[in-house]
C-alpha cells in the first residue's frame, strides 16, 4: 500500500528519503512473503537481523570507531519505522526497536569503552540479539519493586531473579538488566539498583514465547537468572544509579512508541480508505455513503494531527529539548491515537476486519499494546500530572 503522504510534512530532508528507500527495498527483498511464517513461528530468523546489520539498519548512532555510522539524527529511525509499518510488518518495527531504542542508549550513554568494544559491534551487525529487561510479575511501571538481585562474588557479581514481558527474550543473545545491589539493606531507594549487560550463559534461561494477540513474530517470553556470573566490566555505569539511569532514558524509548504509534494510526487511515473505495454495499461503493465520508474524514484529520505532534517531538529530541515529561506526553496522545484509529478502521472493513491476514487487524492488535508498553497511558498522566 502506498499510504497517503501527511499534509505539509516537512520533517525529512533528502539523505532521509535515499535512506528510506534502503529501508523500502529490505523488506521487499528479506520480508515480504515470509513474515506471515515468522508470525505463526514467533520468531524472526536470525539471518535476518544478520541482513539488517549489513544493510547498515541497525545501531544507526553507534559511533564509527565500534562499527556504526554515527547518527544521531532520530529522523532516520523515524524512516525505519514508518516502512516497516507501511509494508504490514510491524513485529520487525517492534524487535529492531527493542534492541535500538531499549538496550543501544544505555551503552552509549553511561558504557565504559571496554564495554562499548564488547557489545556495539555486535549489536550493528545483528550476530548479537539484545532486549532489555526490566518489567517482573511483581514490577511494571513501578521499578523500585523489582527483586532481581546482584550480589557481589569477587571481581564478579552473581545476579538471580525473574523477568517477565520480555521482547526478543526467547531468542536473544543478552539482556540489559535493571537488578537490586543492595537487597540486604532492607527497603530499597532510588541508588538500590545498577544496570549489567547479562550474556546467555549457565544459569541463564527463559520461557517459551508468550502466545500474544498480535506482534508475535517479535518474540517475548519470561526471563529466569539462577546465580548468572556476571564480569564486573558488564557492568553499565556507576553502582547504585540504575534508576536514575532508566529516567534518562524515558525520552528516547516513549518517543519511539509514540513514532510507531503515528505510523499505524496513518496506515490505519489508508487501509481503511483503501478498503471503502474497493467494497460495495446495495450497489455502491461505502465511500459513497455519508457516514463512512464523516468517519474517513475525522480518521484522516486525526492522523494528520498525530503525526504533526510527533514530528515536533522529534525535532525537540533531535535539539536535546524532549524532556521525560512531554515525551509522556507525546506517548500518551499517539498511542490513544493510534489505538481509536486501529478500531474505528477495522470497523469501517467490517467482517474482514477481524481476519488476520487484513492488515488493519494487525493494526489494531499492534495498536492496542501501545498503550501498556513502555508505560500504561495512566502511568502517562500520573507523569504529566505530577509535573503540572
Amino acid at each position: 500500500m502506498k499510504g497517503t503522504p501527511p499534509v505539509k510534512r516537512a520533517l525529512f530532508e533528502e539523505d532521509h528519503e535515499q535512506f528510506r528507500e534502503l529501508a523500502t527495498e529490505f523488506n521487499t527483498r528479506e520480508v515480504s512473503g515470509k513474515y506471515a511464517q515468522w508470525e505463526k513461528d514467533h520468531q524472526i530468523p536470525r539471518e535476518v537481523w544478520q541482513s539488517a546489520g549489513e544493510n547498515g539498519l541497525l545501531g544507526l548512532a553507534v559511533p564509527e570507531e565500534f562499527g556504526g555510522m554515527g547518527i544521531d539524527d532520530y529522523r532516520f529511525r523515524v524512516v525505519l519505522d514508518e516502512e516497516f509499518v507501511r509494508a504490514g510488518h510491524l513485529a520487525v518495527a517492534l524487535a529492531f526497536h527493542l534492541h535500538d531504542d531499549l538496550v543501544l542508549p544505555y551503552l552509549l550513554a553511561y558504557g565504559s569503552d571496554e564495554l562499548k568494544a564488547k557489545w556495539l559491534p555486535r549489536m550493528v551487525d545483528g550476530s548479537t540479539i539484545t532486549s532489555c529487561a526490566f518489567t517482573e510479575p511483581g514490577a511494571g511501571s513501578d521499578l523500585r519493586a523489582v527483586r532481581t538481585k546482584a550480589v557481589r562474588d569477587g571481581e564478579d557479581w552473581l545476579l538471580s531473579g525473574q523477568k517477565t514481558f520480555i521482547g526478543n527474550g526467547a531468542f536473544g543473545d543478552a539482556a540489559v538488566v535493571l537488578a537490586r545491589t543492595d537487597a540486604e539493606s532492607g527497603r530499597a531507594t532510588e541508588s538500590s539498583f545498577s544496570l549489567f549487560m547479562v550474556e546467555r550463559s549457565e544459569g541463564y534461561t527463559n520461557g517459551n514465547p508468550f502466545d500474544k494477540m498480535g506482534l508475535r513474530a517479535s518474540d517475548t517470553a519470561e526471563l529466569f537468572f539462577d546465580e548468572v556470573r556476571v564480569s564486573d566490566a558488564d557492568r553499565i555505569g556507576e553502582v547504585g544509579q540504575g534508576l536514575r539511569y532508566v529516567k534518562e532514558q524515558l525520552p528516547q524509548a516513549r518517543l519511539a512508541i509514540a513514532v510507531a504509534a503515528a505510523a499505524i494510526g496513518t496506515a490505519s487511515f489508508d487501509q481503511a480508505l483503501e478498503h471503502a473505495k474497493n467494497r460495495s454495499t446495495f450497489g455502491q461503493a461505502l465511500t459513497q455513503y455519508q457516514n463512512t465520508r464523516f468517519e474517513l474524514a475525522n480518521l484522516k484529520t486525526e492522523s494528520h494531527v498525530t503525526q504533526t505532534f510527533v514530528d515536533q517531538a522529534v525535532l525537540a529530541f533531535n535539539n536535546g529539548e524532549l524532556d521525560a515529561h512531554e515525551a509522556a506526553e507525546v506517548k500518551l496522545w499517539a498511542s490513544e491515537s493510534a489505538k481509536e484509529l486501529s478500531d474505528k478502521a477495522l470497523q469501517i472493513h467490517g467482517g474482514y476486519g477481524y481476519i488476520m491476514e487484513y492488515p488493519i487487524a494487525q493494526s489494531f492488535t499492534a495498536a492496542r499494546l501501545l498503550t501498556i508498553f513502555g508505560g500504561t497511558s495512566e502511568i502517562m498522566r500520573e507523569t504529566i500530572g505530577r509535573a503540572l
